[in-house]
C-alpha cells in the first residue's frame, strides 16, 4: 500500500459522509412538511366567547329597562359624620376624609393621593384599584408592594358611616394578613 492513496482516502471519504448525510437530511426535512396548524379550538373559544358577550350585551340591557321601569333601592348613604360613632366602633379618635382610617394607608401614600386630587372617603370608594396602583407607583418603588385592591371598599365604608362593618372587616385582615 502506498501512503499517497492512504492520503487521499482519508480525504475523501469523509467529504462522501458529509455529502450523503446532507442529502438524507434534506430528503427527511422536506418528506416532514409542517401540517397546517389546528384553528378548531381557537376558532371554537372565538365563537364561545361572542355568544358570552351577546348574551352580557342581552343582560345589560334588561337590566337597563327593569330599572329605568322600576327604582331599585341602593343602600343608604350617611349624610353627617359622626366622629363619636366612628370613635366608639375603631377605638381612636377620627377626623371627617382622613385616608389614613382604612388600612394600608399612611401619611406618605395620603399625600400621595391628595396629589391625584382624591382626598375624601367618597372619592377613593369611588377609585378603582388600578388607578389606587397608579397612584402607589407615582411615589416609586417603595410602595409598590402595597396592595390597594381593598382601599376603596373600606373607603366606602367609612364614608357610608359602616365603622363596626370597617372594624370588623381590618380586625379579620389583620394589616392586610390573613
Amino acid at each position: 500500500m502506498n501512503f499517497e492513496n492512504l492520503n487521499i482516502w482519508c480525504w475523501v471519504i469523509p467529504a462522501l459522509v458529509g455529502i450523503i448525510s446532507g442529502i438524507l437530511g434534506y430528503l427527511i426535512g422536506k418528506g416532514k412538511e409542517a401540517s397546517p396548524p389546528d384553528h378548531s379550538k381557537i376558532n371554537a373559544l372565538e365563537a364561545e366567547n361572542a355568544k358570552l358577550k351577546t348574551e352580557l350585551e342581552a343582560c345589560r340591557k334588561e337590566a337597563s329597562s327593569t330599572s329605568s321601569k322600576t327604582k331599585i333601592p341602593s343602600a343608604p348613604i350617611v349624610s353627617g359624620f359622626d366622629a363619636a360613632t366612628a370613635k366608639a366602633a375603631l377605638g381612636k379618635k377620627v377626623k371627617q376624609d382622613d385616608l389614613k382610617i382604612v388600612e394600608g394607608i399612611g401619611p406618605k401614600i395620603e399625600g400621595l393621593f391628595h396629589n391625584f386630587n382624591i382626598k375624601t372617603w367618597k372619592a377613593l370608594s369611588e377609585t378603582s384599584a388600578d388607578k389606587c396602583q397608579e397612584v402607589l407607583n407615582s411615589g416609586g418603588d417603595r410602595y409598590r408592594i402595597h396592595d390597594p385592591a381593598s382601599w376603596p371598599m373600606q373607603a366606602k365604608m367609612a364614608y357610608e358611616g359602616q365603622w363596626k362593618k370597617l372594624r370588623k372587616w381590618q380586625d379579620k385582615h389583620k394589616s392586610g394578613k390573613f
